[in-house]
């Protein structure tokens, strides 16, 4: 039985909605992220990192806006892929 995969819509700045594929969810000093493949991108090498919290049941994405967390988390995710 093959993988379901699992889209997600986001709004960006300014007012588009935005489809990705959720790739991967890593955690990063206990805070969890998700890796998203923009479903639009030809070329399939975007990677984007968001910020997950929950709220009940439900999953918030959000931007990571402070640079040094972003930062801990893309060199994460980059020595993963060296691995």
């Amino acid at each position: 039985m093959a993988e379901e995969e699992q889209i997600i819509e986001t709004v960006d700045e300014n007012g588009n909605v935005v489809k990705f594929e959720l790739f991967d969810i890593v955690e990063v000093d206990e805070q969890e992220y998700a890796l998203l493949l923009p479903v639009e991108d030809e070329e399939g090498d975007e990677v984007v990192l968001m910020k997950l919290s929950k709220d009940g049941e439900e999953y918030l994405f959000e931007t990571i806006e402070d640079d040094e967390e972003f930062e801990k988390v893309a060199n994460y995710v980059e020595s993963m892929d060296e691995e």
